[in-house]
């Protein structure tokens, strides 16, 4: 520091210092500008002055600046001389097996659906059409099934417009409501298909009505909303509906900004058992080519490799195309922003940041809970302390240490681990198994979960667990491991959760269920005598089913149970029998004596077998 700067933090004139430092081995230069360079120096002068020396480390110019440049965010909108007309990205949506990916098959001209599992979407495809008169539109197919809504829900943020596929013979239905909310909330306009206007079923005007009372102003009635009346499997007004999407686009007048850094939306993430782990991604703003350093989340990227909708590579994708990344570090998850930085180190440090800001919002999030559990353990660490207190120093020493028990312990439990092939049916799966509510009666443990193949890790935590692999959609090893290990592949939601039912259901105990095998009226109460004794005797009709002596019987006063238990004698006229058939009267003797029929009373003969149960859970499909 120099003789000016000591001055100042002393707080005493620079005439004092410069005379203390007369009285310094070697402080000859005592110009306020002068550099002192020796540390012990310092420490001389000011010890001359009367004051104490503390040595700390440098001052940091600015907290808040810094914490900016650790983390890096979208940049701010682009001066609009910049700004570039780029394609629409329409998502196609509607309820389940309303043809949506058959108009997507139509519009690009490609089979898709013959290949789907059952004709259900089960990711998120994304590819370019290019129309007639040279325009190019971005689609999105989102899967139209309920445990796909947060997926659905994701394909709506990169949308600009929706097209609403509704089956003239179906009309309006749950999921088509559910699009319906989800565009108005995230104001995206709408242009309805009306699909399947081939079958002798279909009725367009029902399906406008049903639309309109869903409060969507529609062209005809002067609002703003096109319904075009299409059939995918036959082509049908195809050219119309991209009209409408065109016209649609240029009204938005959709531009972008094609240079500088690249910012892009996770479409959709998997591991590819060749190929490594690749993200398809639709590109918002810059051009992306190889080699440029990418960040979504916690997962960071050096592009290898960009690939289009049918799989050919491409040198550059500029905004408002869909394309295939390859380079990733860790899978990205759908519905992330992707945000292109200068270089890997800065990528590193950025994500440093970030698991280090994740990890501190996990620590604040469970902190309570860990307070919690402390108080607890405290508790019982004092009742144990106090217990040992009383009992006298020695008589606790040693004896057998209790085992600990699970509360849930003899509760029949199902451990599953879930392997899918892209990230975001595992979270599809996770979201519908989160509606199960039944843990009081038997216990679902999601043991583990991820993305990619079946490994032998998966099969050793399987077996630790005595747990269920559930494969949607990847492969399994076909080796002696799968032996011991239930390993059940599935390429459909639907019948993957009806598997996991009947696992949920076999582990419940059998309950008793009640069969009522017939029904009598008391028409008249007699005492007889038996031996010495007198006994009371109901005079009945049967008027449903059959009685039978050996099965049990109870007497209903009133809508009130009197009686429940065996009878002690069955006759007709004077007969003893084992069984009266309806319309026939009988005399029954019930085994207490006590108990006496009036009449009016209601006889009902029943029996009991135990059967199996049935989980009650209901996933909402």
């Amino acid at each position: 520091m120099s003789v000016a700067q000591l001055a100042k933090v002393l707080q005493r004139p620079v005439d004092d210092v410069q005379e203390a430092m007369l009285y310094v081995k070697g402080a000859d230069n005592i110009e306020p500008a002068a550099k002192l360079a020796d540390l012990k120096m310092i420490q001389e002068i000011a010890k001359k002055l009367g004051a104490k020396t503390r040595v700390v480390a440098t001052p940091e110019a600015s907290c808040e600046d810094d914490q900016k440049e650790r983390d890096v965010t979208p940049r701010p909108p682009a001066p609009p001389e910049l700004l570039q007309p780029r394609p629409p990205v329409v998502t196609v949506m509607g309820h389940v097996d309303h043809g949506k990916t058959t108009l997507l098959d139509s519009l690009r001209g490609a089979d898709v659906a013959a290949g789907e599992a059952g004709g259900i979407t089960q990711h998120i495809g994304a590819f370019t059409v290019t129309l007639e008169n040279g325009e190019q539109v971005t689609f999105l197919d989102t899967p139209g099934h309920a445990a796909f809504s947060a997926m659905r829900a994701r394909g709506a943020v990169a949308t600009d417009i929706i097209v609403l596929v509704v089956a003239a013979e179906d009309g309006v239905m749950a999921q088509t409501r559910e699009v319906i909310q989800l565009a108005k909330e995230a104001q995206v306009p709408i242009i309805v298909a009306l699909n399947k206007i081939d079958k002798p079923e279909a009725d367009i005007e029902k399906s406008k009505r049903e639309l309109a009372q869903m409060g969507l102003a529609l062209e005809e009635h002067g609002g703003d909303i096109q319904v075009i009346p299409i059939s995918a499997l036959k082509g049908t007004n195809l050219q119309l509906l991209a009209e409408a999407v065109s016209t649609q686009a240029t009204l938005m007048g959709l531009k972008s900004d094609p240079s500088g850094l690249v910012e892009g939306i996770v479409v959709e993430s998997k591991t590819d058992p060749r190929r490594g782990k690749l993200s398809t991604a639709i590109v918002s703003r810059g051009t992306l080519r190889k080699g440029s350093v990418l960040l979504s989340g916690l997962a960071h990227a050096k592009v290898r490799g960009l690939f289009d909708h049918n799989g050919k590579p491409l040198t550059e994708a500029p905004p408002g195309t869909p394309v295939e990344i390859l380079g990733w570090r860790e899978l990205p998850l759908a519905g992330d922003l992707i945000l292109e930085v200068e270089t890997e180190k800065k990528a590193h440090a950025v994500l440093k940041y970030r698991e280090h800001e994740a990890q501190q919002e996990k620590i604040e999030s469970s902190s309570e809970e860990i307070r919690k559990k402390d108080e607890e353990h405290q508790a019982t660490y004092r009742a144990a302390r106090e217990a040992r207190r009383l009992a006298g120093r020695f008589r606790m020493r040693g004896g057998q240490r209790v085992k600990q028990v699970d509360e849930n312990e003899g509760k029949p439990r199902v451990s599953v681990i879930i392997k899918g092939d892209v990230h975001g049916s595992v979270e599809a799966i996770l979201d519908v198994l989160e509606t199960y509510s039944s843990n009081e009666i038997c216990r679902l443990d999601i043991v583990h979960y991820g993305v990619g193949n079946v490994t032998e890790g998966d099969l050793e935590l399987a077996k630790a667990f005595d747990a269920i692999i559930y494969a949607f959609a990847v492969e399994t090893p076909q080796n002696k491991a799968t032996k011991d290990v239930n390993v059940r592949s599935y390429n459909i939601i639907y019948r993957l959760i009806d598997d996991l039912k009947e696992q949920l259901s076999s582990k419940l105990p059998p309950v008793e269920v009640e069969e009522v095998l017939g029904e009598a009226n008391v028409l008249q109460s007699f005492i007889i005598n038996e031996g010495r004794k007198e006994v009371p005797v109901a005079g009945c009709r049967c008027t449903k089913g059959v009685l039978k002596k050996a099965q049990k019987f109870r007497l209903v006063r009133d809508g009130e149970v009197v009686y429940d238990g065996q009878l002690e004698s069955m006759r007709h006229l004077k007969n003893e029998v084992d069984s009266i058939k309806k319309d026939v009267e009988c005399g029954l003797r019930l085994r207490d004596a006590k108990v006496l029929p009036q009449a009016g009373d209601i006889l009902q003969c029943y029996t009991t077998h135990m059967e199996a149960q049935q989980t009650d859970w209901d996933p909402g499909f």
